[in-house]
């Protein structure tokens, strides 16, 4: 990694544009060739409040990692009443190559949990561009008892995917969160859910699909 906004941290996640797009005619459309430059302009939230997460964007700009030290939900025991939810946004810039738009696919996300008998918890993202009222959002439920590693993948269909604007510039926002509820465990016992990565590999992977803009 070359260049980047050093906040702390120690799990990562990776945007990268390289995968084809399902085309509804049935055909592929490719990544365009050249260079995709994306700039992080904020990173705000509970689950990565200042000093706790690190963006860094790759070599040629066409990927970025952000790392999380700090991003974890709970409930129970000693916890904070307002630790049951933890969030993150991701407020980004993407130039791409004239006459195409992206949009995201697939998304792969990862982390601990810990939850007592009778709790859950909730993994949500959510995607949009600003200044756009069209939102993709997925959520993935943990029931309890449950402890040890979590996964979840988004995955949108053609029909469904938000597009950049074509011929504009607008900043794309990627909001995660994850939630615990205590539901009817025991108060004294602690159920907790991360955002992270336990042996420090890459934690969530964005796949950006691509479309050629009319006119082009």
């Amino acid at each position: 990694m070359a260049s980047g906004l050093l906040l702390g941290g120690a799990v990562a996640a990776l945007v990268a544009a390289a995968v084809p797009a399902h085309n509804p005619s049935g055909g592929f459309v490719d990544p365009p060739p050249d260079k995709i430059v994306i700039n992080v302009a904020t990173v705000n939230g509970s689950g990565c409040p200042a000093g706790t997460a690190a963006v860094a964007v790759s070599e040629d700009n066409t990927a970025f990692t952000v790392t999380y030290s700090d991003y974890l939900a709970q409930v129970g025991g000693n916890s904070d009443p307002t630790a049951f939810r933890k969030n993150c946004q991701l407020n980004l810039i993407v130039h791409v190559p004239q006459g195409f738009t992206y949009a995201i696919a697939e998304a792969d996300y990862r982390g601990f949990a810990s939850l007592q008998a009778g709790a859950s918890g909730v993994q949500r993202a959510s995607y949009y561009f600003q200044g756009s009222s069209q939102t993709a959002a997925k959520t993935h439920p943990f029931p309890g008892a449950y402890n040890d590693n979590w996964q979840a993948t988004d995955t949108t269909d053609w029909a469904q995917l938000v597009w950049a604007p074509c011929g504009v510039q607008r900043n794309f926002n990627i909001n995660t969160e994850v939630r615990v509820n205590a539901g009817t465990s025991s108060p004294s016992k602690v159920s907790f859910m991360t955002m992270d990565s336990t042996d420090g590999d890459i934690s969530t992977i964005y796949h950006m699909a691509w479309k050629e803009c009319p006119g082009k």
